[in-house]
């Protein structure tokens, strides 16, 4: 369960360990992030965990890494959890049907390590389930801003675990610092986030989750090594929006009775 890939000199935690802890985090106020999505994903006998976030009733972005796998997967996303492993009756649970990674996504380096997940039902919205907006592509997050980091993942570097969700502050990092620590680290489409002064990180279980800043998703918990959680990779959205935005019209286009692409 607890696999590592050592890709290069960086330690990616892969989703079947899940990629992503919330440590030095604190428990969330219950439904108060809203567009928090809890994808369990399985592969046979194999189960394992990430996060994503909801951005249109019928769409979640994750990591690419979730739900790279060979052979058949099954993806469930859950939404309107605050404890995801128990039985609350603000939970929706929805099979995903169909999803799309980036075309050019690779597992060297994790490149382009974002997903798009079309919900079919559509998530009703309401109280405790409701999208974040995403940014434009021209939207920059400053270095030195503080972000939150919303997740289930582990609570510690020895493998504590939460069912609740936690939420941990970290502050962007300038991108030379990942371009001294990762080889494949790319500086248009990626985030170097948390800093060695603060006991503070994302790590497994919690890929795939967002880097919310000023209210909007600016960035998707990829990767960080083994054995040093400062700084950590994240996906950086303004550089996909106009992918994202693509996909999202194929996905309107689907529902239209009689479309090519409908049933």
């Amino acid at each position: 369960m607890l696999l590592l890939l050592l890709l290069t000199n960086a330690f990616v935690l892969l989703p079947w360990a899940g990629a992503g802890r919330i440590i030095g985090g604190r428990e969330v106020k219950p439904h108060s992030r809203p567009y928090m999505a809890h994808l369990k994903i399985q592969r046979g006998s194999q189960t394992s965990y990430c996060g994503g976030f909801l951005i249109r009733p019928d769409a979640v972005l994750s990591a690419a890494h979730c739900v790279d796998k060979e052979g058949r997967v099954r993806v469930t996303v859950t939404l309107g959890a605050h404890n995801a492993r128990g039985r609350e009756r603000s939970q929706q649970k929805i099979r995903v049907g169909q999803w799309v990674t980036h075309p050019k996504y690779s597992r060297v380096g994790l490149k382009n390590d974002i997903v798009l997940l079309k919900l079919k039902p559509k998530a009703r919205i309401n109280k405790n389930v409701q999208s974040i907006s995403i940014p434009r592509r021209n939207d920059r997050v400053r270095e030195g801003a503080l972000c939150n980091v919303p997740g289930w993942g582990w609570t510690s570097d020895t493998g504590n675990t939460t069912n609740v969700l936690r939420e941990v502050k970290l502050k962007v990092q300038n991108a030379t610092v990942c371009q001294q620590i990762f080889r494949y680290y790319e500086r248009q489409s990626m985030l170097c986030v948390g800093d060695e002064s603060s006991p503070k990180a994302t790590s497994r279980g919690d890929s795939g989750g967002p880097l919310v800043c000023n209210r909007k998703a600016h960035g998707i918990v990829s990767h960080a090594r083994e054995r040093n959680l400062f700084p950590s990779v994240f996906t950086k959205i303004s550089y996909f929006e106009p992918w994202i935005r693509e996909q999202l019209r194929r996905f309107a286009l689907q529902d239209i009775p009689g479309s090519p692409s409908s049933g």
